[in-house]
């Protein structure tokens, strides 16, 4: 093994590498804190933006779109709400590069060529399944409650048997159930889209294969559906459209280990632990016995 391939000097006691984690951690709270209050600070603006969806939903239907508070204290827990998912995105890339830094050191030079990929795509995945979310499931979500509001005309009121103004049912929202449920969409598609980043790790670590999980199609769908059922409002179309994206992304996930394990195949074949007679010897074997 080449002096190049070596793992890195970190033969410091134990003592010092929890010394270098409480750092470590110390660090990312301190970034994560600086994010919330720089968050906090432009707080209003950033939950006028996550209520695009509704207002969208709102102005097609010809409605004014307004959120109410129902207690005292709601508009405080709304701001801090949006904080923390605010800081939490601000800081991510700095928490990213600590976890990094004190992971690093004990790789080799390959497995950090080879893990690297996987800490730049998750991060990049995950706002691609929150953009997904907010601005393609919500408003499909927000659509479809909406569709049960009952104004006048659909309707009268009855009281002491003579019938009254027409009756008229129409959305008031509470902001803070808003955003719970807004944020619920961002951090569930968010979080499925990790699918094919882990699939494929695991894949590049051995630990599963594109047969394998081909395998277990059947069950993979079974899971997932129930998945959608859980993590989902009990309406029928963001259940399906989480069912579709989650479904596609397994198959993804398929195509990319088998492009691991081929690549796999390649190196060992170039550096001539493959014998191609070996294999093809045993694949007769196979189906003479399948016969």
């Amino acid at each position: 093994m080449s002096n190049t391939d070596e793992i890195e000097d970190s033969s410091a006691p134990l003592i010092e590498h929890l010394a270098e984690l409480r750092t470590r951690l110390i660090h990312c709270v301190v970034a994560f804190l600086i994010g919330m209050i720089i968050c906090f600070t432009v707080a209003t603006p950033l939950f006028n933006f996550l209520t695009n969806p509704l207002c969208q939903v709102l102005a097609d239907r010809g409605q004014d779109c307004g959120l109410i508070f129902i207690s005292p204290q709601e508009g405080f827990f709304v701001a801090i709400k949006v904080s923390l998912l605010g800081g939490f995105i601000l800081a991510f890339p700095y928490i990213g590069m600590q976890m990094w830094r004190f992971v690093a050191p004990g790789l080799y030079r390959t497995e950090k060529n080879a893990f690297l990929p996987f800490m730049l795509a998750s991060p990049f995945m995950f706002l691609l399944g929150a953009s997904f979310a907010f601005y393609v499931v919500t408003p499909l979500a927000y659509d479809f409650f909406l569709g049960f509001q009952q104004f006048g005309a659909e309707g009268e009121a009855v009281v002491d048997g003579s019938a009254t103004a027409p009756l008229s049912v129409v959305f008031q929202g509470s902001a803070q159930e808003y955003l719970n449920l807004t944020i619920k969409f961002i951090v569930a598609f968010g979080l499925c889209f990790q699918l094919p980043v882990l699939l494929t790790l695991m894949g590049k670590a051995g630990l599963v294969t594109a047969e394998g999980l081909g395998g277990v199609r059947k069950y993979a769908v079974v899971a997932i559906l129930v998945l959608a059922a859980l993590v989902t409002p009990p309406d029928v179309i963001t259940q399906v459209i989480l069912f579709v994206v989650v479904y596609g992304l397994y198959e993804v996930s398929i195509f990319l280990v088998a492009r691991v394990e081929k690549k796999r195949e390649e190196q060992l074949r170039a550096d001539g632990y493959y014998d191609d007679e070996e294999e093809a010897d045993e694949e007769i074997i196979q189906e003479e016995e399948s016969k």
